[in-house]
């Protein structure tokens, strides 16, 4: 078998249709088109959702919710994350540097997940209040800034 000899299957591939070849072949005249209409005629195009001039639904429908543009920059950060960190002092930096947090976050809060048993400062990194006195008991301080 050879490159040059590769062929599609029988009756895999349908002849395109062509139009306007006369009436013996079916599409010739108004070439599948019917008569008269937006959709017969040639840039025959409107806007998607577009109803011919009817309200269109997506302005029928009352708006609703919010979706806040920010909240993915926002990120949550476990303890157990915490205690496998190098340092002693925390701050968005060094979650941004440790791979802890995305590098276009914003904001980042402290949960109580898993334990912490060093001594951690955090600066600029928010806490939970179980994330806080979890902190405090093994020594560390949540900074307020």
């Amino acid at each position: 078998m050879r490159l040059n000899s590769i062929k599609p299957a029988e009756r895999a591939k349908k002849a395109a249709r062509r139009v306007g070849r006369g009436i013996g072949s079916g599409l010739g005249k108004t070439c599948g088109r019917g008569h008269k209409g937006q959709k017969s005629r040639a840039g025959g195009f409107h806007k998607v959702g577009f109803e011919g001039g009817q309200m269109p639904l997506q302005r029928r429908l009352p708006k609703r919710g919010f979706v806040s543009l920010t909240n993915h920059r926002n990120a949550e950060v476990r303890l157990s994350e915490l205690e496998r960190l190098p340092v002693e002092e925390v701050d968005l930096l060094v979650l941004m540097q440790a791979g802890v947090v995305p590098a276009d976050t914003l904001s980042a809060k402290v949960v109580l997940s898993g334990s912490i048993s060093k001594k951690l400062t955090l600066r600029g990194v928010g806490a939970t209040k179980g994330a806080k006195a979890a902190i405090e008991a093994a020594g560390g301080s949540v900074a307020s800034e």
